[in-house]
């Protein structure tokens, strides 16, 4: 595919939100780009049809009350085995309107405390009862992201891009790593170097994480930034660190439109991972920024850190 600069893509800042209602918004966003895709689809094999006829008509190759092999109309095409034949959408006026000129639109939120489970999940990865984690606040959904289970809850960054990738000029492996990059970058500025496990999704560090360098280290970089002092904490535990996730990743893709995405632990309380297997493993932790810094993170800077690489990586204009 071919990447496109001129691309714009929407923002926007949700504050907290239920995570039902955001998912709604999630999916209304999603089927709105679906059907433009659709729609656009139609048209372009409507005008071929019409060109095809329109030759045939002058070439004379086709008689009149004879049906010629090949020329048969998109429209009957649809019953055929192995080919799309979903219903059509019905109009939904309250669907919220996506600019023509627009790739899509990124959500930012936070969600009062909720785990999820992915279509590919096991429940047993649920440490404790749904009744349990009724009594602690927090509800459960079993959803049709990819992965397994994974905590959303206050001071995390939830971040929804709900992007054709087609007009983006990129394909969905690329676009994982390109939110895997954004989280990379971002928690670096804050001096955490973080990377990928291989065979397991999101942005991790502690032993055995493979930075972009193409080197592997057990443990994060203790350097400092010119003026700046060592931050003592995980960051500087040394080579026998275990592997921690500080951003989940889930995507999900239809036609190359995404929806879900990822999470990052900013000021998390991560006790609530302890209820769960995060992601399914039974070996591996989750951190936070706060937590490998010692110090609390405004949530306002990392929202715009993340819109920034997220932009600049997708080669896109990120607007609110």
């Amino acid at each position: 595919m071919k990447r496109c600069g001129t691309n714009r893509v929407a923002c926007r800042d949700l504050g907290v939100m239920d995570y039902k209602a955001c998912w709604e918004l999630q999916q209304q966003l999603f089927d709105t780009l679906v059907a433009r895709k659709r729609r656009g689809a139609e048209l372009s094999g409507a005008e071929l049809s019409g060109a095809e006829q329109s030759g045939a008509e002058q070439s004379g190759a086709e008689q009149p009350g004879t049906e010629q092999p090949g020329t048969e109309q998109p429209a009957s095409r649809s019953g055929q085995p192995g080919a799309h034949s979903e219903p059509a959408q019905p109009d939904r006026t309250h669907t919220p309107d996506i600019p023509a000129s627009d790739a899509g639109t990124v959500l930012l939120v936070e969600h009062p405390p909720v785990y999820t489970l992915g279509k590919s999940g096991h429940a047993e990865n649920l440490l404790v009862s749904r009744e349990a984690l009724e009594g602690l606040g927090a509800t459960f959904f079993h959803i049709d992201r990819g992965g397994d289970i994974t905590f959303h809850g206050p001071g995390q960054l939830v971040c929804y891009p709900i992007l054709d990738l087609e007009r983006l000029g990129i394909g969905l492996r690329e676009y994982i790593a390109a939110l895997e990059e954004a989280v990379i970058r971002t928690v670096a500025h804050y001096g955490i170097r973080a990377g990928r496990i291989a065979g397991a999704s999101g942005v991790w560090l502690g032993r055995g994480v493979e930075y972009g360098d193409g080197t592997e280290e057990a443990g994060p970089d203790k350097s400092t930034r010119p003026g700046e002092e060592a931050v003592p904490g995980p960051t500087a535990e040394g080579k026998n660190d275990p592997p921690r996730k500080i951003c989940a990743i889930g995507v999900r893709s239809s036609r190359y439109v995404t929806m879900h995405g990822f999470a990052l632990n900013v000021t998390t309380d991560l006790g609530w991972f302890t209820r769960i297997n995060p992601c399914g493993f039974t070996d591996r932790g989750a951190t936070s920024i706060a937590r490998e810094t010692g110090r609390q993170v405004a949530m306002d800077e990392v929202k715009d850190l993340v819109v920034k690489f997220l932009g600049e990586i997708l080669n896109v204009r990120i607007y609110k």
